[in-house]
């Protein structure tokens, strides 16, 4: 009797542990995170982590359409007036009482984030006032139209209003301010290694599957695959181009990819008058011109990329080839932009007629860990620009150590990627191409410095207007001076691919985040 009890309690225990083990996700992440301060810098795998904990008043679904989230409705009252009318019956982490006075702390906090290397700040700034004319309720005024403030609002995170007036970064990091109303709660981060998250039971949305999420840094590409098809973990994103066929005819994995909003492009210093960094003549003298003044000589660069090659043979069909800031099928596109054909000769006379007739030196700096196969498309890109007029060194380096150096404008020609959190090109417009203003919110991510006062104009006049038609007519027009400018350099859109194990689903999206909330069991 009793051996009978004995097993029978055995294999309730062996029930309840394949039960845990089911309810685990374990996720392959390719890039490390900086922070888990959901404002100090925005940078897309920061902003895929946080989400789990913390909730923006507006979400985004798989194709950046907007939808509810910490508020139930929004409405605009006027042109520079708009009402928000917030979920009730939200609880934080420890218990408390969501309410107007979190949001009106959240905004306060967003642009006072010491030494953040990519500000939120973009998103609040349009916003003068902010009143709550009761505990659900949120009164929003901007000084002129801006018709995207519902778009700003699915970008910043909401904290506690205790957390919001005194947490600093270190406190995201250790744990101690991670107070959220998300569907998981904060258990663990080891920097550079792993991030372990809990179901949140007392979400007020849908609960997720997953009792426990551990989202483990794999940044080696081969790595991530061997753990995939080991069971070590049971998703990846970022998977490596040259396994995808190989994954696609493999019964244990399933996929999913999607065009993303992520543009790779080159800025250039077209700030500095002189002395730019690394730059020299072609035979390595000092060179004291800066030469990506002329638009030229950024065309030029642009006509010497075979954008083809690089989509083809580097990113093994993974990739569109861009001419212009977002794919088509974003909001604010362009259709009578092209992409830039491969062109020496053209870029030759460009050149000459720049006065750079025998070309000069450069060293292209880029991230090694960030985007997909980074490394080897600024390798290529080096490459083309040396075997046609321009000898290129190359430098790469993790993307803290690149994000950081670049903010301080250490380069004077740089590979990044841009993802527009708005899903039109009103965010790359504003943050790559606006004049570096960080009072007006522009220039957020301009590390080139590039500058033209009727870009400005033509940015601006687009995001204070209010009817979507004519507001889609003027960022396309803004786009076109922008790449006729050649303010950057577009190479290509990301296409985004998620691994899984057979037996679980994820929908891609445009967005590239990770979000284990959104993986479920199913064919």
């Amino acid at each position: 009797m009793l051996t009978r009890i004995a097993r029978a309690a055995a294999l309730a225990l062996c029930f309840a542990g394949a039960q845990a083990a089911a309810q685990d996700l374990t996720v392959g992440l390719s890039t490390p995170i900086t922070t888990l301060d959901p404002h100090f810098h925005n940078l897309s795998p920061n902003n895929s982590m946080v989400r789990h904990v913390f909730e923006t008043l507006i979400k985004t679904d798989e194709a950046q359409r907007p939808m509810p989230g910490l508020a139930e409705s929004w409405k605009a009252l006027s042109d520079t007036e708009w009402e928000i009318r917030l979920r009730k019956g939200v609880k934080w982490h420890d218990g408390k009482e969501f309410n107007a006075d979190d949001v009106v702390a959240t905004f306060k906090r967003v642009p006072n984030v010491p030494n953040s290397p990519a500000s939120f700040a973009v998103f609040v700034r349009p916003i003068t006032d902010i009143s709550a004319p009761d505990k659900h309720t949120l009164r929003l005024k901007t000084a002129s139209p801006h018709p995207l403030l519902p778009s700003d609002m699915s970008s910043v995170l909401i904290l506690p209003k205790a957390v919001a007036e005194t947490a600093k970064t270190e406190d995201f990091n250790s744990g101690k301010a991670m107070i959220g109303t998300g569907p998981f709660r904060y258990a663990e981060y080891v920097s550079g290694d792993r991030v372990v998250l809990t179901r949140n039971d007392g979400y007020w949305g849908a609960k997720p599957h997953w009792g426990k999420v551990t989202f483990k840094m794999i940044p080696s590409a081969p790595a991530r695959v061997a753990a995939l098809l080991a069971g070590d973990v049971q998703m990846i994103e970022n998977v490596p181009t040259a396994d995808i066929p190989k994954l696609k005819s493999d019964a244990r994995v399933a996929l999913s990819s999607a065009v993303s909003n992520r543009l790779i492009y080159l800025h250039v210093d077209s700030g500095r008058d002189k002395n730019t960094p690394f730059v020299t003549t072609a035979d390595g003298k000092p060179l004291e011109a800066n030469p990506f003044r002329d638009p030229r000589v950024r065309r030029a660069i642009s006509k010497m990329i075979d954008r083809d090659a690089i989509a083809s043979r580097i990113m093994e069909g993974q990739a569109v080839p861009a001419g212009q800031l977002l794919a088509d099928q974003f909001f604010g596109t362009s259709r009578k932009l092209k992409v830039d054909k491969y062109d020496p000769e053209g870029a030759k006379k460009l050149l000459a007629e720049a006065g750079y007739p025998n070309g000069f030196g450069v060293t292209l700096h880029a991230p090694n860990n960030r985007y997909i196969n980074d490394a080897a498309i600024a390798q290529a890109v080096a490459q083309f620009l040396s075997r046609n007029g321009i000898p290129t060194k190359l430098e790469t380096m993790p993307a803290n150590v690149f994000f950081s150096r670049g903010t301080k404008l250490e380069f004077s020609f740089l590979l990044a990627g841009w993802g527009a959190e708005s899903g039109d090109t009103s965010s790359p417009l504003r943050a790559l191409l606006g004049t570096w203003d960080p009072k007006a919110g522009m220039g957020s991510a301009n590390r080139g410095r590039f500058s033209d006062a009727g870009l400005d104009a033509m940015i601006t006049t687009a995001l204070t207007t209010i009817d979507d038609t004519k507001r889609g007519l003027m960022l396309a027009a803004a786009s076109e001076k922008a790449i006729e400018l050649m303010g950057l350099v577009p190479v290509h859109y990301e296409v985004s691919t998620w691994g899984t194990r057979k037996g679980l689903t994820y929908k891609a999206r445009a967005d590239q985040y990770t979000l284990a909330y959104d993986v479920r069991p199913g064919k």
